[in-house]
């Protein structure tokens, strides 16, 4: 607990030996010291005349937000310049218009010219006003803040170094925030080649120098300059090419072409770079980030500190393979060489990755037992997620059996023409089927998904990131290894790429450019997850899997219980499993009834009550909590209802649109139901589980989607691809069909092709 004016707050536990600048972004949440450096561009104004204060405030608020968990922030800041020229620029046109008043006698005033203003005036001006408007910002939060001036001879005489750094220390100590600025009002003018020269000096121009060479003398931990451009790129930003460079490192800079500095301040992009290298030797880690996007500003700090791709980092390790977006364009121009391979070429590969399932199955047991094995000695994994991580033999079988079921499917998957249109003579429109481009699969603790997705991929003819969960880092390693190897035959190795860097999935989300679709496969929370970050990039799937049986009047004694215990019992942590039972109210009291209810408790199901249920009963079980439950183990809800059309009201009310069955050998009341109710799979005297892409004889599925555009349901091959439209003509043109035009359309549909019977 640290206190500050009688008010107590909890610390995050941070501790670091200085020395080494952090190696990734995950590592910069247990950043202890922060320097912020605010660019020009960040704190005035775009007239460049005064401050933009709803940002400065929003700065305020992050950077007070970090030091009451217990860090130690200082703020480099610019500002005074454009502060002062706001004040002086009033002063000046208040003294001419009282000047020009007198002089004419009247009261209306000429257009008056404000004269050029001296930039170490327009600071000494504004320092006083600018160091005002911190301390009140920081006072709403309890935080004091103190100023320090400095100028380029402050740093080369060793007993000012020394006062400084003490300063510093002091004011950390005491909680205060130190606010630093050149002090610009006596700065001599910049020399122009007295920049970076060496690791132990650095002249102090400008305030990216100072940042660096206070971060360095304070061994900071993280240095954060805010620009007003995204961070690094390897072109100036807004050209064509340009493209933002998420990690740099040192000597990476003959590959970047700088551009015009920022339309204020004396820094621009190259400055701060070479500022960035600077502290970055001297164990500092750095992030240059945008501070001025409306969008992004109010969290721009907080979101580096919490590890999130925002700007350009700074690191000196480098990694060994390629980054997640050199991954995603390799799976691109992977994916449209796949799908341009011939459709016996790309199931042949399929086949390949078959027999390689079951030839290398003791390697893959081998390493899929190392996942179990850490899994269960870190305590990390409750058992229905182990049963997930766990291969068999069985279970490699059956993947190989649904990969070739998938690769005797897809011979006319791509390219496959679905309608002919003749618009005009000689004038043919053909709308064909093409892959969706680049999918990003994230799957928890199912290494089985990998074979699965990755045959459907290549089936389709996309490209594939996959994102797999920490546990399953060595089936999963050896399953894209085989994948790899398949995909090999014809030279598409980089079509499926196995993401294997810290990335976070947040990040991953947030590669709109780059991919096309994602398909989560996991807990209803990392559905929600992704599909809250997901950015501009449209994600298939269901985030939850409330599964409904209703039991009708008219079931039939036999098959009530077989469906019922297939649906609770087989596997209770799937999507398709049973969740709720409703029971038709003429039902309760009845042999059937006793019967289900036996059932489950042979099966050691434990049944939570609906308030309707609980109503009609002396001594209930619990009563359920929510009637939106997705329960995941051997744990259901049974609820009462008075028909089959309160049946399909509680689902739609209740339900998440997955699967729905009804019990009933009455055709008439199954067709009502089957026609009403509103889920992707609406079952008749069937089980839940029944919802399966390789029990649909689709080989596999890469999810089940509950969406209610382009696929639903079990996803397969048709659920990955999209269609394009080919117009072949002869010298045709719009204006030949105007009204006085040689051309009429015609908008004939002609004949398809014969398909593949294959």
């Amino acid at each position: 607990i640290r206190c500050w004016s009688n008010i107590p707050f909890i610390t995050v536990p941070l501790s670091r030996a200085h020395g080494k600048s952090f190696a990734h972004r995950s590592e910069l949440k247990h950043a202890k010291r922060i320097v912020v450096k605010l660019g020009s561009a960040v704190v005035t104004r775009g007239d460049e005349c005064g401050l933009a204060l709803g940002r400065l405030a929003s700065i305020v608020e992050q950077v007070s937000m970090l030091q009451n968990q217990g860090r130690e922030m200082m703020i480099v800041t610019s500002g005074a310049v454009a502060f002062g020229k706001q004040r002086l620029r009033h002063e000046i046109l208040l003294s001419q218009s009282v000047r020009q008043a007198l002089h004419s006698g009247q009261s209306q005033l000429k257009d008056m010219a404000i004269p050029v203003l001296e930039a170490r005036a327009c600071a000494a001006a504004g320092q006083s006003g600018l160091m005002a408007l911190y301390e009140a910002m920081f006072t709403q939060y309890s935080i004091c803040a103190a100023q320090i001036l400095v100028t380029n001879l402050d740093f080369h005489d060793e007993q000012k170094r020394r006062n400084l750094n003490g300063t510093l220390h002091e004011l950390l100590r005491m909680n205060i925030v130190p606010i630093i600025n050149t002090n610009d009002a006596v700065v001599p003018p910049p020399e122009p080649n007295s920049d970076l020269q060496g690791v132990n000096v650095i002249s102090v121009k400008d305030n990216d120098s100072l940042a660096a060479r206070l971060a360095v003398e304070m061994k900071t931990d993280l240095l954060i300059v805010l620009s007003d451009v995204e961070g690094l790129f390897d072109s100036p930003p807004g050209s064509d090419d340009a493209k933002l460079i998420d990690i740099f490192y040192p000597g990476d800079q003959q590959s970047v072409t700088f551009g015009t500095k920022s339309r204020v301040g004396m820094g621009g992009m190259e400055a701060k770079v070479k500022a960035a290298l600077w502290a970055l030797q001297g164990g500092t880690s750095v992030v240059i980030a945008n501070g001025t996007h409306p969008k992004i500003s109010g969290h721009v700090i907080t979101d580096i500190v919490e590890g999130k791709k925002v700007g350009t980092f700074f690191s000196e390790v480098k990694p060994a393979g390629p980054t997640v977006e050199q991954q995603a364009e390799m799976a691109r121009a992977g994916g449209r060489t796949l799908a341009a391979l011939q459709p016996e070429q790309r199931a042949e590969i399929i086949y390949r990755l078959a027999d390689l399932l079951t030839d290398q199955r003791e390697d893959i047991l081998l390493a899929n037992k190392k996942d179990l094995e850490e899994a269960e000695n870190k305590g990390r994994l409750a058992l229905p997620l182990l049963k997930r991580l766990s291969l068999s033999t069985s279970k490699l079988n059956s993947l190989a059996i649904g990969l070739r079921q998938i690769a005797a499917s897809s011979q006319d998957s791509v390219g496959r023409v679905i309608r002919r249109t003749r618009i005009a003579k000689d004038l043919d429109l053909e709308q064909v089927t093409v892959p969706i481009g680049v999918l990003l699969v994230i799957f928890e603790s199912r290494p089985d998904c990998l074979p699965q997705v990755s045959a459907l991929a290549i089936a389709s003819g996309n490209g594939l990131l996959l994102k797999g969960g920490k546990e399953a880092a060595h089936s999963n390693q050896i399953l894209h290894h085989l994948t790899q190897e398949a995909l090999s035959i014809h030279g598409v190795r980089d079509a499926v790429q196995l993401v294997n860097t810290r990335e976070e999935v947040e990040d991953l989300c947030r590669l709109d450019k780059l991919i096309d679709l994602i398909i989560p496969r996991g807990s209803s929370q990392l559905v929600r997850n992704i599909q809250k970050a997901a950015k501009g990039i449209p994600v298939m799937g269901h985030s939850e899997g409330i599964c409904h049986v209703y039991v009708d009047t008219d079931a039939s004694v036999e098959k009530v219980t077989r469906i019922i215990r297939d649906s609770k019992c087989e596997y209770p942590a799937a999507c398709n499993a049973l969740e709720t039972l409703l029971i038709h109210r003429d039902l309760l009291r009845t042999p059937l009834f006793d019967q289900i209810i036996d059932m489950l408790r042979v099966e050691q199901v434990k049944i939570h009550a609906g308030p309707k249920f609980a109503s009609y009963l002396t001594f209930s079980p619990s009563e359920v909590k929510s009637l939106r439950t997705e329960y995941g183990d051997l744990e259901c809800c049974i609820e009462v209802v008075d028909s089959v059309q309160e049946a399909i009201e509680h689902i739609h009310k209740y339900g998440s649109s997955h699967t729905d069955v009804i019990i009933t050998e009455n055709e008439k009341t199954a067709e009502f139901f089957l026609q009403h109710v509103d889920s992707a799979c609406v079952f008749w005297n069937a089980s839940t589980r029944f919802s399966d892409g390789y029990r649909f004889g689709l080989g596999a599925e890469v999810g089940i989607s509950t969406s209610r555009i382009h696929a639903r349901g079990p996803v397969g091959i048709e659920g990955l691809l999209t269609t394009k439209w080919l117009l072949r003509g002869d010298n045709h043109v719009v204006s030949d069909f105007s009204e006085h035009g040689s051309m009429k359309y015609l908008h004939e549909s002609l004949p398809l092709p014969q398909r593949n019977a294959s």
